[in-house]
């Protein structure tokens, strides 16, 4: 039986969804045509492809890899990527797991269309991005906006004498105008970006998008323009052109770079001026005189922004347990709520070693969760479900079989009828359809029955033997990243507070029940779609608290 999967794709929130069910249906028609029976249908809605890492597609290439596929369908090459890099890398782990692909456009893919295809694709991006960039450029030489909004104005909506909308103008907002003078003034006078944050966020004034207020909302980049206090147009002048974004082939993530001076594009819009001369330039001058200390100069030799930062067990992992916010580095060894440490509005100040977090939660991944008890219960709960719910596939079979042979009593029927000599368009058209049903239910059937769900019994000393093994291996750097990758994939969040007796911190862990079970016993859950499932995990699976 040929195994087979369907990708679709959209690129942008201007087309329809229905692009997406236009695709899958005539894949559909396809695979029909030549007899194949689709087991998975993959999407991205309103992604690029000029990226790998998109959720549908990585789930094809992680199904290809692990539960065995023989042909991807999609209507063009293009869904897959319009990168000529990224085919020919889906093409060669396509290839390399015994996978072909085949599309409505194309046909079978090689490695000639990988080639020509690629390169067309790559062209069209280019050409594209090109055509923006001019449109782009000559709304910003109209005086107009070349893409988003900044504090302190408000889009116009309205329409031309075409009818259409009008795009990229822009009028000053009364309100956020004060607030972006009382900045600049306070600044001016001597006031950290840190206090005018919390000095605003303390009056009730909505930040940016209608957040609370931070520090690097105000200071900003000064080179690149951004924050608060960087922003030309509030001197009633457009800057456009500064950055340039390029591709990380790594990570897939646009990267900004800065453009030569040259190639800004500037353009005055003085109905749009906020800040006055005097103000801005005070400003200015305040900037120079800290960027001039010894201390910042020492932080600009260092350069550590071109040191790659440490990958830890926790990180975007940590909640406090009394705001809810996150717990971010401060200092080289330690983490504190960035709520009370930056916009103070919370109360819980204390610090905690990360190294005392880590050992915690290894501890805590390993010897208090997934505990045989909960394992049981978990196993129980956990197979009732999917087998509840492949109950009905082993119902839908039987009702196949029943209509199959209802299909070929209909067939003996019609070919008894001709062999008398019966020859109408009506007996003829009707033997077609007959026979279309019966291939049809026989290519459902060919698809191998569902079997139960079993999980080993003996899947919590599994789990807390390789949980064991990864936290060794993060003492080895050869293999640190993947055990980190891993350990990380267990843990859903841990929320860390301090109680209010003892005054001892408290950790409270949520653990990724599937992620462990498939650690514990790798493909135990293969074919399984974990989130069509609303589980109970039972008695053990709680939050589990750990006092340092």
């Amino acid at each position: 039986m040929t195994r087979v999967a369907i990708y679709a794709r959209y690129s942008s929130a201007m087309q329809k969804a229905a692009s997406i069910e236009d695709q899958v249906r005539l894949c559909m028609e396809r695979a029909e045509r030549n007899g194949w029976t689709v087991g998975q249908t993959y999407t991205d809605m309103a992604i690029s492809g000029a990226s790998l890492h998109r959720p549908g597609l990585q789930s094809l290439m992680d199904g290809a890899a692990r539960e065995g596929l023989d042909v991807v369908i999609c209507e063009a090459l293009d869904r897959l990527s319009r990168d000529q890099a990224d085919v020919a890398t889906l093409y060669k782990q396509l290839s390399f797991h015994g996978v072909r692909i085949e599309t409505l456009s194309e046909g079978e893919i090689s490695e000639l269309h990988v080639g020509l295809k690629g390169t067309m694709n790559q062209l069209f991006l280019k050409d594209l991005a090109a055509k923006t960039r001019r449109g782009l450029r000559g709304r910003v030489e109209a005086g107009k906006s070349g893409g988003g909004n900044a504090y302190g104005y408000d889009v116009v909506r309205s329409l031309g004498p075409d009818g259409q909308p009008v795009t990229g103008e822009r009028t000053i907002n009364p309100t956020e105008a004060k607030i972006i003078l009382r900045i600049f003034r306070a600044f001016a006078d001597g006031t950290s970006p840190l206090a005018i944050a919390q000095d605003l966020n303390t009056d009730g004034i909505p930040g940016p998008r209608g957040k609370l207020w931070r520090d690097t909302a105000i200071r900003g980049h000064r080179a690149r323009g951004t924050g608060i206090l960087n922003n030309e147009l509030y001197l009633g002048q457009l800057v456009w052109n500064r950055l340039r974004y390029i591709k990380d082939p790594a990570t897939g993530r646009r990267v900004s770079r800065m453009n030569p001076e040259a190639d800004w594009i500037r353009q005055e819009v003085p109905d749009l001026r906020i800040v006055p001369d005097d103000l801005w330039h005070r400003v200015k001058r305040r900037q120079g005189e800290i960027d001039a200390t010894p201390a910042v100069q020492g932080i600009r030799k260092s350069r550590f922004w071109e040191k790659r930062r440490a990958e830890h067990l926790l990180t975007g992992k940590l909640v406090c347990g009394t705001c809810s916010g996150t717990l971010t580095a401060v200092g080289r060894d330690y983490l504190a709520c960035s709520n009370a440490r930056k916009l103070k509005t919370c109360d819980q100040r204390q610090s905690y070693r990360r190294g005392h977090l880590d050992t915690a939660v290894l501890d805590l991944l390993r010897d208090r969760l997934m505990q045989p008890e909960a394992v049981a219960e978990f196993v129980k709960s956990y197979g009732a479900e999917v087998n509840a719910e492949r109950n009905k596939e082993v119902e839908a079979r039987k009702h196949s079989h029943a209509a199959l042979e209802e299909t070929d009593r209909k067939l003996t029927g019609l070919y008894d009828a001709i062999a008398d000599g019966l020859r109408t368009p009506g007996l003829l058209q009707k033997l077609e359809e007959t026979e279309a049903r019966k291939a049809d239910l026989q290519a459902r059937l060919a698809a191998p029955e569902p079997s139960p769900v079993r999980l080993h019994p003996g899947l919590s000393d599994l789990y807390r033997r390789k949980v064991a093994d990864l936290a060794t291996s993060l003492q080895d750097p050869a293999i640190r990243s993947k055990a980190l990758e891993t350990l990380r994939g267990l843990i859903e969040r841990v929320t860390v507070r301090t109680d209010a007796v003892s005054g001892e911190p408290v950790l409270e862990l949520e653990g990724a029940i599937t992620a462990m079970i498939e650690e514990a016993s790798p493909g135990a859950l293969r074919g399984i779609d974990q989130c069509s499932f609303e589980l109970v995990a039972g008695v053990g699976f709680e939050p589990t608290t750990f006092r340092l």
